[in-house]
């Protein structure tokens, strides 16, 4: 995921079949929620191992944190709506 940001990795949910979860936390309504496991289950292994030792904690902790911070995250970046298109857009300035 180095150098990918925040468009990689929605990229990645997207292809994993989250394109509904994340495209909720682009728009203007209600943020769906994502689980620790489905994000374990979208972010390679090797990845998943990263961001668990950076954290020092383990990576379904780290699976879960990113699914409970994630959609905040994603919704504070797009408060006036868009798409997932416009963020990865973004990310790669």
């Amino acid at each position: 995921m180095a150098g990918n940001g925040l468009g990689g990795l929605l990229d990645m949910l997207t292809r994993s079949g989250l394109a509904d979860r994340t495209q909720s936390w682009v728009g203007t309504g209600e943020n769906q929620p994502v689980s620790g496991a489905q994000i374990a289950e979208a972010l390679p292994d090797d990845t998943l191992q990263k961001a668990a030792a950076e954290a020092d904690v383990s990576p379904q902790e780290a699976a879960d944190e990113i699914a409970r911070s994630l959609p905040q995250a994603v919704d504070r970046l797009t408060p006036d709506g868009g798409s997932l298109e416009d963020i990865i857009r973004r990310q790669q300035l």
